[in-house]
């Protein structure tokens, strides 16, 4: 507390704050989003008048395409220096918050004029960036709550120690004969004898010679006690009342947060039942599709055009389980039973059915009951 002006310690941080967000926020950093970008612009420009001059009347000659005009522009570097940009301001804003409330309000408005100059700048002064699918802002969101829950300690710790917030409230409810302030300037100054100064720290001109005691700000026993300038118990009373400030602060702000977050969700109630209706709605699409498809076989096995049993090639391909076919709705047992075994080679006995068909494919009809093509029959299927 010695080092800190009369005021306290607070409005030395809040004019330090009031010069970064104004000064540095608002304007340094937009300057250089448009100025940078321009000067880089300019020195391709500068470059590419390197050229030969049959190059240059040929470019003349013809057109520029919109590809040759998106080359001159700078090359986009990504999104990292804008993340950085936010961060740095949401730290300012958040951290410190308690010693310059105006920050918040700074740091609106240098993001409406920002969101304005990133709009020019990605349109005319970069290249178009290539579009890339992300979920979140990756590990951008844990930094960000990450600072937020450690602001809330250091403003419970700015509050509570650099200001007289604390000091005031102990003096009023512990120390106060009336239950008022009158007297806590007087409470707060310890004594000091001029005397006990060490050789050559003593002041050498004074206009008050004759004083013997000064008075200072803090909590000191005084000069004729047996613990002469030792810390009071007043000290540790208002320590430990700053300390349990911040334990106080830091869980009620804690679950206020909590609550908040519990209150407003992040997706609303009615889009995630519509999210679950869709759902619904797509496993319903799906087994009603897989219904169709094993009706279809069903009935193709269950047609005249194949006999229902003895058939050579069915022994290969019954694969399929019994209860599988019976959960769809298929009777177990009889000429049901073993058109469920065959109902996976559907489609490799039609195509063999129509090749066994056509009178110029005898010799490959010998070859697909040959047993050397089981094996490629079951992998078509």
């Amino acid at each position: 507390m010695e080092e800190c002006a009369p005021g306290g310690c607070l409005i030395e941080l809040c004019i330090q704050l009031s010069i970064i967000m104004v000064g540095k926020q608002l304007i340094q950093n937009n300057v250089f989003e448009i100025g940078i970008p321009k000067l880089k612009k300019l020195i391709r420009a500068w470059k590419g008048k390197g050229i030969s001059l049959e190059e240059r009347e040929e470019q003349r000659a013809r057109p520029p395409q919109q590809w040759n005009l998106d080359y001159t522009l700078v090359p986009f570097e990504g999104l990292t220096p804008e993340y950085m940009e936010m961060i740095i301001q949401f730290g300012f804003v958040s951290l410190f918050v308690a010693s310059f409330p105006l920050a918040p309000l700074f740091a609106l408005l240098n993001n409406v004029i920002e969101i304005r100059l990133d709009a020019k700048k990605f349109v005319t002064e970069l290249r178009r960036p290539d579009a890339v699918q992300a979920k979140d802002i990756g590990i951008w969101y844990n930094i960000l709550s990450g600072m937020g829950k450690f602001s809330v300690i250091i403003n419970a710790f700015v509050i509570s120690f650099t200001s007289d917030f604390i000091p005031r409230l102990v003096y009023q409810y512990m120390y106060s004969q009336t239950g008022t302030m009158h007297g806590f300037i007087d409470h707060t100054l310890s004594h000091f004898n001029v005397s006990n100064f060490r050789p050559g720290n003593a002041p050498t001109s004074s206009y008050l010679s004759e004083t013997t005691v000064c008075r200072y700000k803090d909590y000191r026993e005084p000069p004729w006690s047996a613990e002469a300038y030792q810390f009071s118990k007043t000290y540790w009373a208002v320590l430990a009342a700053r300390l349990a400030f911040v334990i106080l602060f830091q869980n009620l702000v804690m679950f206020l947060s909590l609550l908040v977050a519990w209150v407003i969700p992040d997706v609303p109630k009615n889009i995630s039942e519509q999210l679950k209706r869709e759902k619904t709605l797509l496993v319903d699409v799906f087994l009603r599709e897989e219904k169709e498809k094993f009706h279809l076989l069903q009935s193709l096995f269950s047609s005249k055009d194949l006999p229902s049993q003895g058939h050579p090639d069915t022994a290969h391909f019954r694969t399929l389980p019994l209860g599988l076919s019976q959960g769809l709705g298929q009777p177990p047992g009889g000429e049901g039973g073993e058109s469920r075994v065959r109902c996976r080679a559907a489609s490799f006995s039609q195509f063999t059915r129509q090749m066994s068909m056509s009178p110029s494919n005898n010799a490959g009809r010998q070859m697909s009951m040959s047993p050397s093509n089981d094996a490629a029959r079951h992998t078509a299927v």
